[in-house]
């Protein structure tokens, strides 16, 4: 029996895998009264916003997979929103830009986290929005013991938040300091945004939708559109050097609405595979997965040797090679990319040493069209309010991004990916006790890309839930914060449980690794060919067969790579599964 840091959670009633032990509970709690899974998911979602506000907040995104007991059929719950109506490419080259600064109010994309969770729970859920959000007010008003990484986070950015951030610094430094490591920290200026958005919604109608709908249009026509509007047109210092006014509007909000779309999916392993559209990055797992299976049986893939870890980033490597070419929200040549005998084509790539070069193919005879000057930008070393930081690189653990999976008696599943809006990216605006995302970074500020700024457009999002299904029923829920890590650490986890048969403790324990060749989707959007991250548990005879191959071996700490959550469900036995990553000491599965 393959020792693993704890075990696989196994029951009938429920499960729940999320990034932060309280939401984790949260959720469950919803399951032990009587609540579905939707109700659990946006239950931990709130939750989230309270307890891990330097990883999401109800500025940010959130898309979601969600798949019901009524019509398991895969759909996308879409709560990116797009940039606003005044972010065009010559506001910013007006203003001397030659990117999106990575931080402050220019970076901001329209929120779309919080309407994307009550279009969960009015389409899929069954509670009350005032018993969802009960425990989310309840931790913002009379507090939790705060992360020790929320206040590295806080203490790396003070200075930042003294001298130009002063709403910041009032909302999260006590006379000046960081908060202490689990000592109580409350967001009573958000728990009021929640209490209010209770109210008015209360106040808008009898029943349990009208009162969600009245509560979504206090959020996007009502007072925190208008906080944001006034918010907006003030001045701070951002990631450029210069001081800045946001673009975005209450009308932005006003005009956003989180939506449902069909899922991208591939046929594999004997199971579908479902993920974003490419308006996110979440096909490229699905390239990957259909070259490997060009390449022979990804079952007979040693993902402990260094043929195993080698096929697995070089295939990765021409994958993301496509996102940059093609992906991102236009119409975008999916079934060619996922065609295949255009992977097959794309597979022959790899060769017996590693790539240094960014390799797009041409999916049905187009032309791939990479940015100007792709990974040579400067570095933004030092500057800690920039992009989204993995979760862990071989000299720091830091954080970035949340996820939570959570399946039912019932049948229900869903895996979401919320983040942005970190307390660390831009001001926070005072009433409302939270700031604005910074996602819009991920745009170009180059014309013809299928990246590039324009108004109404979803940025290229990292953030990329995965459903899985089996036979047509919703086998497997999963995800993990890390930026542009999240498909290549999912690609190893889906490699072992779908391919190979492990266990999903075992299968998130095991050693991964990283890519840094791939090009940020973060300001100030570099990358470092050849280098490969790997938790120094690897074999050593395998890092040296790496390196002989040409890879630029990094070691990173024994556990440090990836943040990955789990939940299953046998449709056959109505068995349901968790598991969760020990890596960053924050995530847990619950069930029964």
């Amino acid at each position: 029996m393959t020792f693993t840091t704890r075990p696989t959670l196994a029951g009938t009633f429920g499960m729940v895998s999320s990034t932060h032990w309280i939401a984790s509970q949260s959720a469950m709690s919803v399951l032990e009264r009587g609540g579905n899974a939707f109700d659990a998911a946006a239950c931990a979602g709130f939750v989230l916003h309270v307890v891990e506000p330097h990883l999401n907040g109800p500025g940010g995104d959130m898309p979601a997979i969600v798949a019901t007991a009524d019509d398991p059929t895969p759909r996308v719950l879409c709560g990116q929103g797009p940039a606003p109506a005044g972010a065009t490419i010559e506001h910013y080259r007006a203003e001397g830009l030659d990117q999106v600064p990575g931080s402050g109010l220019l970076a901001a994309a329209i929120p779309g986290a919080v309407d994307a969770w009550l279009v969960l729970l009015r389409d899929h859920g069954t509670w009350e929005l005032s018993d969802v959000l009960e425990p989310a007010i309840g931790y913002a008003e009379a507090g939790h013991p705060v992360l020790p990484a929320v206040c590295a986070t806080i203490e790396r950015v003070s200075g930042m938040f003294t001298e130009h951030w002063p709403t910041s610094a009032d909302t999260w430094l006590a006379d000046g300091k960081a908060p202490a490591a689990g000592s109580m920290v409350t967001n009573r200026a958000y728990a009021a945004t929640l209490r209010r958005l209770l109210a008015e919604g209360a106040a808008a109608g009898t029943d349990r939708v009208s009162r969600i709908e009245g509560a979504r249009r206090a959020w996007s026509q009502g007072f925190v559109a208008d906080a944001v509007d006034r918010f907006a047109r003030g001045s701070f210092l951002d990631s450029s050097g210069a001081a800045h006014a946001g673009v975005i509007t209450g009308a932005d909000l006003t005009g956003f609405s989180a939506t449902w779309e069909s899922a991208a999916t591939l046929d594999w392993a004997g199971t579908t595979v479902a993920k974003t559209g490419a308006w996110g990055q979440g096909p490229v797992l699905l390239q990957s997965l259909q070259m490997l299976s060009a390449l022979g049986d990804p079952a007979e893939l040693d993902l402990l040797g260094a043929d195993g870890v080698h096929t697995t980033t070089e295939v990765m490597k021409l994958a993301f090679a496509d996102r940059e070419a093609f992906y991102g929200d236009v119409d975008v040549p999916l079934s060619d990319l996922l065609d295949p005998a255009y992977a097959a084509q794309r597979a022959a790539l790899v060769g017996a040493d590693a790539s240094m070069e960014i390799r797009p193919g041409s999916p049905g005879g187009r032309a791939p069209v990479l940015p100007r000057g792709l990974g040579e930008t400067d570095s933004a070393a030092g500057d800690s309010t920039v992009g989204e930081p993995t979760v862990a690189t071989p000299t720091a653990q830091r954080g970035d991004t949340c996820h939570v999976d959570v399946v039912d008696r019932f049948g229900n599943m869903i895996s979401a990916t919320p983040s942005g809006g970190w307390l660390q990216s831009s001001p926070t605006i005072p009433e409302l006790g939270f700031c604005l995302g910074t996602r819009a970074q991920m745009f170009r500020l180059q014309e013809g890309l299928p990246a590039s700024l324009a108004p109404g457009r979803r940025p290229r999002t990292t953030l990329s839930p995965t459903l899985v299904l089996r036979d047509g029923a919703p086998l497997l829920a999963c995800g993990t914060p890390g930026g542009d890590q999240q498909d290549q650490w999912q690609l190893l986890f889906l490699l072992r449980v779908l391919a190979q048969g492990s266990a999903l403790q075992e299968a998130i324990d095991a050693p991964a690794w990283h890519s840094e060749a791939i090009p940020s989707s973060f300001y100030p959007r570099g990358m470092q060919p050849g280098v490969l991250v790997i938790e120094d548990r690897m074999d050593p005879a395998a890092v040296r067969d790496l390196s002989a191959r040409g890879h630029d071996v990094e070691l990173g700490p024994a556990w440090s790579e990836g943040r990955l959550c789990a939940v299953t469900r046998d449709a056959t036995t109505g068995v349901l599964r968790a598991g969760a990553n020990p890596r960053g000491m924050q995530g847990y599965a619950v069930g029964r």
